[in-house]
C-alpha cells in the first residue's frame, strides 16, 4: 500500500464515518501512526507502598519458602513447559499457561532469594521460549487454524507476563521486544478476525480479556500509544452486551451478575472467579496509567463484595471455579471448593489494592488466606499443591492437566507463596510500613535515601509478641507504621519501653519521630482463643487464634467427628487454649480446649477435651487423615 499523508488518512476516515471500533482496528492494521493520538497519559498514579530491596525470612514460613524454592521452582522440567510452543498443535487446552505461571513464580522466588543457579534457569527458560516465536510474532501452542480460540489468548497473556517480569528483573531488551511482538501479533490477529476479544474463549471473554494486565504493563514500559489504545478498547468491549460488564456490574454480587448458564464451563458463564479477578488486576494497572477513578472504584467495590459474600473463614472461596455466594454455604460439604488458583489471585488482587491505597483491610485479607487456605494447599515438602481445599474432608493433590506433568495450581501456588514476603515490610514516601509479622530481616531505603535494615524477631503466629529494631547509618525523622489486625482487640506497642497510645484494631498505628540506631519497638497482639459462630438453626462454631483457623484432625485426640459440643468460654467470652503436651508429628500448632458435649442424661454433661491444630497442618501430614473446621451446635427449641 502506498504511504498516505496524515491529512489524507484523516480525510478518508471522516469520509467513511468510521466509528470508534473501526478506528481502533485501523490503528492495529498500522494505517494511522499512533503518534496522532498523543503521547503519555495525562495522569500516572503512583503506589503508596513500595517493595523492599532485600528480604530474608526465618522460622516456619521461611522453611515453607525454601521447600517450594527447592522442590517446585527448581525441580520444574523447563523443556517440558516449552515443548507445546514448539509443536503448535493445540485446539482446546491450556498448556501454554504453565510456562508463564511457573516463570512468574520463579521470578518472585528469585527476588526473594537471588541465587545464581535459579538465575541460570530463568535465563534458559526465556531463551527457549523466545526461540519458539514465529516470524509474525506469535508465541503460543495453538495450531494456525485455531488461534484466538479457547485458551489461546489466556496463554499468550502468561507468556507476556513472564517476559515482562524478566525484563523488569534484568533489563533484557530482547525479552521486552519479544513481549511487544507477541502483543502486536495478538492485535493483528484480532483485527483480521473481527476485532472483538470478549467473544473469544470462555467466560464472557474474561479469560481472553485478562490480557489487559500485560498490555497495560507493556505500555508502561514502552510508551507505545497503541498498547494503551488496545487496553482501553478491551475495557470498552467489557461493557458491550457480549462482555462481562465488569465496571457497570461492580455493585452487583459477583455470583449474580449473569443467569446461570446451561453449560457451566462456557462462553456465557459470567461468574468465573479466577479470570474475573485477573481482569480486575489488569484494570488496576490501567488505572495506574490513566488515573480514571471509575476503574479503581469498580475494583474496590468488587473486592468488598467478594469479601462480604464469598470469602470463607480460611480466607478464600469459589466452588467448581465459580463464585456462588459461597460464604453463606461454608459449613456445608461443597463440590470442588476453594481452588488454589482462586486463593492466589485473591491475594494478588488484595496486594494490588494494598500498594495503591495503604489500607489495612487488604493486608488483613491476605494474611487470613496465606496462613490458612494457601499454606493448607501446599504439601509440606513444597512439591505439590492441592487443587481444592475444603473446610472438612481430605487434603488431596490435584490431577495432572493437559499432559504437562502438573496442574494449574502446582504452577500458581508459589506465586502466592513468594508474593507475600515482598509485601511484609515496605517503604513509603515518608517512612516504612510493616504489613506482616515474620521473623527475618528487611533491607529498604528511607525517605532520605539511606539504606536501612528492619529486623523482626518473633515466632508469630504462635506468639503474638513481635520485637523490631531498626539499623540506620544516621538518625532520620520518618514514620514507622505497623498493621494491627482486625481480630487483635487488645494490642500494646512500645518504643524504647514507652507506651504508644491509640493502637486501634483493623488499622495502622503510625509512630513519627527521629529514629536512630538501636531503637526498639515491641508489639504484643491479642492471641486469645476466639469463637466464630455461623448460622442460626443449625449453628456451627469454629475456633481461631490470631490469624489461624484451628481445626479438628482425625490424627488428634478427641471425640468422634460429628460430636455436638459447645465451647466453654471464660468470663471475657474467649476460649482457653493450652499448647498440647505431646504434639503430633508434622503438626505446626496444636492446642487443647474444653467443650461441653450433648448429654443424654438429666444431670447434664461433663466437659470433654478436644485437640485442635492449625488449618494448614490439618489433613496435611505423612499419614492420611480427615479434618473438620466447623463444629455443629445443638438446636434448642426454646430459642426457636
Amino acid at each position: 500500500m502506498e504511504e498516505l499523508t496524515k491529512k489524507t488518512k484523516m480525510k478518508q476516515l471522516k469520509k467513511y464515518k468510521l466509528n470508534t471500533f473501526l478506528l481502533w482496528r485501523i490503528v492495529l492494521w498500522g494505517l494511522i501512526p499512533t503518534s496522532l493520538f498523543g503521547g503519555k497519559p495525562v495522569t500516572e498514579k503512583v503506589d503508596r507502598l513500595h517493595y523492599p530491596d532485600a528480604i530474608k525470612i526465618m522460622g516456619v514460613v521461611g522453611q515453607r519458602l525454601d521447600a517450594s524454592y527447592e522442590h517446585r521452582i527448581l525441580a520444574q522440567d523447563v523443556d517440558r513447559l516449552v515443548a507445546p510452543f514448539e509443536q503448535r498443535t493445540e485446539t482446546r487446552c491450556w498448556q501454554s499457561e504453565f510456562w508463564g505461571k511457573w516463570f512468574t513464580s520463579a521470578v518472585l522466588a528469585y527476588r526473594y532469594r537471588p541465587e545464581a543457579r535459579l538465575k541460570a534457569v530463568l535465563d534458559d527458560a526465556v531463551d527457549k521460549l523466545i526461540a519458539t516465536q514465529t516470524s509474525d510474532g506469535y508465541i503460543g501452542n495453538y495450531a494456525d487454524s485455531s488461534r484466538l480460540e479457547q485458551w489461546d489468548i489466556w496463554g499468550r497473556k502468561y507468556c507476556m507476563l513472564g517476559l515482562l517480569d524478566y525484563y523488569d528483573l534484568t533489563g533484557s531488551k530482547k525479552s521486552l521486544r519479544a513481549a511487544a511482538k507477541e502483543a502486536d501479533n495478538l492485535m493483528a490477529d484480532l483485527a483480521k478476525k473481527d476485532g472483538i476479544i470478549v467473544t473469544k474463549g470462555n467466560y464472557r471473554g474474561m479469560a481472553a480479556s485478562s490480557v489487559l494486565e500485560p498490555i497495560s504493563l507493556l505500555y508502561a514500559r514502552t510508551h507505545e500509544r497503541k498498547y494503551l489504545d488496545f487496553a482501553e478498547e478491551i475495557v470498552r468491549q467489557w461493557e458491550t452486551p457480549e462482555g462481562p460488564q465488569l465496571i457497570s456490574k461492580a455493585s452487583v454480587n459477583v455470583a449474580e451478575r449473569f443467569p446461570k448458564p446451561q453449560n457451566w464451563y462456557s462462553l456465557e458463564q459470567g461468574q468465573k472467579a479466577y479470570e474475573m479477578m485477573s481482569c480486575y488486576e489488569g484494570l488496576l494497572e490501567l488505572y495506574r496509567l490513566t488515573g480514571k477513578e471509575k476503574y479503581k472504584e469498580a475494583v474496590e467495590k468488587t473486592w468488598q463484595n467478594i469479601k462480604d459474600t464469598e470469602i470463607n473463614i480460611a480466607g478464600s472461596g469459589a466452588a467448581v471455579e465459580m463464585w456462588f455466594g459461597g460464604k453463606a454455604y461454608q459449613t456445608n460439604a461443597i463440590n470442588h471448593y476453594q481452588e488454589t488458583c482462586v486463593t492466589v489471585t485473591w491475594m494478588k488482587l488484595s496486594h494490588q489494592l494494598l500498594r495503591l491505597t495503604g489500607k489495612a483491610k487488604y493486608a488483613d485479607a491476605v494474611e487470613q488466606a496465606y496462613y490458612n487456605a494457601l499454606l493448607g494447599s501446599m504439601s509440606v515438602d513444597g512439591a505439590q499443591w492441592a487443587k481444592y481445599t475444603p473446610l472438612a474432608g481430605e487434603r488431596l493433590p490435584g490431577s495432572e492437566q493437559c499432559g504437562m506433568g502438573l496442574n494449574c495450581c502446582d504452577a500458581s501456588g508459589p506465586r502466592g507463596l513468594f508474593n507475600v514476603p515482598l509485601h511484609a515490610v515496605m517503604r513509603t514516601a515518608d517512612g516504612l510500613t510493616v504489613n506482616y509479622f515474620m521473623d527475618g530481616e528487611f533491607k529498604l531505603s528511607t525517605p532520605s535515601g539511606q539504606k536501612a535494615v528492619l529486623y523482626q524477631q518473633t515466632t508469630y503466629p504462635i506468639s503474638g509478641k513481635i520485637a523490631l529494631h531498626i539499623e540506620l547509618p544516621k538518625s532520620e525523622k520518618m514514620k514507622v507504621r505497623l498493621r494491627i489486625p482486625t481480630w487483635s482487640e487488645q494490642s500494646a506497642l512500645t518504643v524504647n519501653g514507652e507506651i504508644v497510645k491509640e493502637v486501634k484494631a483493623g488499622d495502622y498505628v503510625s509512630v513519627e519521630r527521629v529514629w536512630k540506631e538501636g531503637d526498639q519497638l515491641e508489639l504484643q497482639l491479642d492471641m486469645r482463643g476466639r469463637i466464630e459462630r455461623f448460622g442460626q438453626h443449625p449453628q456451627y462454631v469454629a475456633v481461631c487464634r490470631g490469624p489461624i483457623v484451628l481445626t479438628r484432625d482425625s490424627r488428634l485426640p478427641g471425640p468422634s467427628f460429628g460430636t455436638v459440643a459447645a465451647p466453654i468460654m471464660n468470663k471475657e467470652g474467649f476460649i482457653e487454649l493450652k499448647p498440647a503436651q505431646s504434639p503430633t508429628e508434622d503438626v505446626w500448632m496444636q492446642y487443647t480446649a474444653l467443650f461441653l458435649p450433648e448429654s443424654y442424661k438429666e444431670g447434664g454433661p461433663q466437659p470433654i477435651e478436644m485437640t485442635l491444630c492449625d488449618y494448614a497442618s490439618a489433613g496435611n501430614g505423612k499419614d492420611k487423615s480427615v479434618f473438620q473446621v466447623w463444629i455443629p451446635q445443638l438446636i434448642d427449641p426454646k430459642e426457636l
